[in-house]
């Protein structure tokens, strides 16, 4: 990421972190992930290839940012959902300040639905970052949208274990793939699809 884009990054995490301080409510904040764990998410996006990516959980846009940028630098598509229409307007906004709005496809579209549609073997990274609670039921799904050798990079697993048990107890037992927990940020689960 260039220096300009990369100041522009460390603004919108200033003014996230003093959005999501004013709110009580976990879901009215934005709830970014940390900057080192989106400069590792566009590291993997190099180091991978990746061609397709999807990000499940958009929010204003600041991960979106860094994965659009990598995306961009590897002529990669990149794909992001949420589900609140007024998370998206904001992250188009975000990209466009960026000059990254052509970087992204950004939808406005329930994850499970949106995984359901989606191809076999379709993305070669997917980002996770929502709400937890529906994880379980996206993995059957999040497994077969992965292509072989695809990675699947999975947010706040360390700072919210007690609501991954059930999450990472299917990912344990699933032999369709290898898994590593990088203690960054929140912490990543980094699940490889063999």
């Amino acid at each position: 990421m260039d220096a300009d884009r990369r100041a522009f990054a460390a603004e919108l995490y200033a003014a996230g972190r003093e959005h999501d301080a004013r709110h009580t409510d976990r879901l009215a904040r934005w709830r970014y992930v940390e900057p080192e764990t989106a400069e590792m998410l566009a590291v993997l996006v190099r180091a991978t290839k990746a061609r397709a990516i999807l990000e499940i959980g958009t929010s204003n846009g600041y991960s979106t940012l860094w994965l659009a940028d990598a995306a961009q630098a590897t002529g990669a598509a990149l794909t992001s959902l949420d589900v609140e229409p007024s998370r998206t307007a904001l992250a188009r906004e975000t990209l466009a300040r960026a000059g990254l709005d052509r970087a992204a496809e950004l939808r406005t579209e329930d994850a499970a639905a949106a995984l359901r549609a989606a191809p076999d073997r379709s993305f070669d990274l997917v980002f996770l970052d929502a709400e937890r609670d529906a994880y379980v039921a996206y993995w059957p799904d999040v497994v077969r949208v992965l292509a072989p050798g695809g990675l699947l990079a999975v947010d706040n697993v360390v700072s919210h274990a007690d609501q991954f048990r059930d999450f990472r107890a299917l990912v344990d037992a699933d032999d369709r793939v290898d898994q590593a927990l990088v203690a960054i940020g929140a912490g990543v689960l980094l699940v490889v699809r063999a």
